[in-house]
């Protein structure tokens, strides 16, 4: 099976950011990128634009390709 766009890990990881903005990297195994994520978002919620955090987020999540 390919790990790559489209995969169900990629699925899962997007379904994943929808609930909590970098836990679909954090599941992918990008710590660092989770936590940008994660905190922008919290940040960025503050002044209501957060969502355009979390839909970078689940966006990111959906479309790694590992290796890039």
């Amino acid at each position: 099976m390919s790990e790559g766009q489209g995969s169900s890990g990629n699925v899962l990881a997007a379904i994943c950011s929808f609930f909590i903005p970098g836990l679909g990297q954090l599941v992918q195994g990008r710590l660092l990128m989770a936590i940008i994520m994660f905190v922008l978002a919290g940040l960025l919620w503050i002044v209501l634009l957060g969502w355009l955090i979390h839909l970078w987020s689940i966006l990111d999540a959906a479309l790694y390709k590992p290796g890039r």
